[in-house]
């Protein structure tokens, strides 16, 4: 049991219709993917009303159905039993606040500009030798998706895991609210969304919302390497906030690395967590996971988990999909390597992902191959941005370059020796045509390029081995 309805119906101030059972077993806001016994959130989508598919819902096992009273007399078909709340948003927030007020875990929020479901999922694993977690499922880290992560967490959690997002001023701060973690993590501060920023320096600011919800002596871990860890230091002061902790490679970090030795499938590192000397090995590859593991360990110190069983469970860690997952595939020649970063991309981002490239063993005839899509909502300075990129690829030593998309033609301007095309579809023929053994090949972009196009195609025509 998740919840009794009748705490439910409490929390959400909801009146009840129709037969209710006693209680629901989880949380769903999509009828398609509903389980036996959860109960279903029609929220207003940003293509769909959930009110539409609340028969869909109580037919693929729904125990009841959450809705807003001027949609009672509207629904159509067999709807089973109603909760009825004004607004389904903010009931799901209520019933979120009350899954935070009854819970004893121990709550760690991260956000950042790059790698913060990575470090979510690094959270999760460390963790789990130490108890029960409960973390964001995918990436619900924007206005629904924390509150339904709340609601969805078990009274019996021993730690609670949220990644929080945001794209404008303002996001974050009534969402970390909900949430009041004891330990809140900016993974780094980077050029992202400048479109609704005047300045990399707004965003660090959008990120410090972060600390607005910290629990009373709870802890702000930030970034030593980041460019602006003194401005983020004096937001969290300004905050009331006195315990800080710094962590990556930087020599004054609290949980820094010592010494960093990249593979091309993992990491190996020696680090000081908070005193302890530890040797750990990162089943993920990428010097920016390795910085982020650094928060996660101290993250799991501070939360009283226990640090060596966390530093041993990183070696299970795996890249998320589109954020650095890997699969051998066969092209006609023989097997090649697949680095796929398709979910979104940025400056910063970006540049890792080339670096993890470059880091990749090639095989006999091998080569390193880049294909590069638009980094959208970088504002007035994107085609700067686009270009600049040329000297990391010029440096890094990458043997050819594949780019997509309209921004990316500030790049091919300045980088010469690649192939451009407007989108990806017209890209992937050619790319699949010219994979042969040994090859590594790296895709990232911005979601919306809908670069998982290529993914899907590689996928489908290479025998996945990993």
């Amino acid at each position: 049991m998740l919840w009794s309805v009748d705490d439910m119906a409490k929390a959400m101030d909801a009146r009840l219709q129709g037969d209710m059972p006693d209680c629901v077993t989880g949380i769903s806001i999509d009828s398609r993917t509903i389980g036996p016994g959860e109960a279903y959130f029609a929220i207003l989508g940003d293509v769909h009303d959930g009110h539409k598919f609340v028969a869909a819902a109580h037919g693929n096992g729904g125990a009841v159905s959450v809705v807003s009273a001027d949609w009672v007399d509207r629904l159509e078909g067999e709807t089973g039993p109603l909760m009825i709340v004004d607004d389904v948003l903010p009931a799901l927030e209520k019933l979120g606040e009350a899954a935070r007020a009854r819970s004893k875990a121990k709550i760690i929020a991260v956000t950042g500009s790059v790698g913060k479901t990575t470090t979510k999922e690094a959270l999760r694993t460390a963790l789990a030798p130490s108890g029960t977690v409960h973390a964001s499922d995918k990436s619900f880290n924007n206005h629904w998706g924390v509150p339904l992560t709340l609601a969805r967490m078990p009274q019996q959690a021993d730690f609670g895991v949220f990644e929080i997002g945001m794209n404008h001023p303002n996001e974050i701060s009534p969402l970390v609210k909900m949430v009041r973690p004891h330990i809140a993590m900016i993974t780094i501060v980077a050029a992202v969304h400048l479109g609704a920023f005047d300045s990399v320096d707004g965003i660090a600011k959008a990120k410090a919302e972060i600390f607005d919800g910290l629990e009373p002596d709870g802890h702000a871990l930030i970034n030593a390497d980041d460019k602006r860890f003194d401005m983020q230091v004096a937001f969290a002061r300004a905050k009331g906030i006195s315990n800080i902790v710094s962590f990556g490679e930087a020599k004054t970090a609290d949980a820094r690395i010592e010494k960093l030795v990249e593979h091309g499938s993992c990491s190996c590192l020696t680090a000081t967590v908070l005193g302890h000397d530890m040797v750990v090995k990162i089943g993920a590859p990428g010097r920016h996971i390795a910085q982020n593991v650094m928060a996660v360990l101290a993250s799991c110190e501070l939360a009283g988990a226990d640090l060596a069983k966390a530093g041993l469970a990183m070696a299970s860690l795996g890249a998320v999909k589109g954020r650095g997952q890997q699969h051998i595939l066969q092209s006609p020649s023989g097997p090649y390597r697949l680095i796929d970063e398709s979910y979104n991309a940025n400056p910063t981002s970006m540049r890792a992902a080339l670096a993890l490239l470059a880091a990749a063993q090639v095989k006999a005839r091998g080569r390193r191959i880049a294909v590069m899509g638009d980094m959208l909502e970088l504002g007035p300075t994107s085609a700067q941005m686009h270009a600049d990129l040329a000297e990391d690829i010029k440096k890094l030593g990458i043997d050819k370059v594949y780019l997509a998309g309209p921004e990316m033609k500030a790049l091919h301007k300045r980088f010469t020796n690649s192939i451009h095309a407007n989108t990806i579809d017209d890209l992937i023929a050619p790319i699949a045509q010219d994979l042969r053994e040994g090859d590594v090949l790296m895709a990232k972009a911005s979601f919306g390029m809908n670069f998982a196009k290529l993914i899907d195609h590689l996928l489908d025509i290479g025998a996945s081995e990993s």
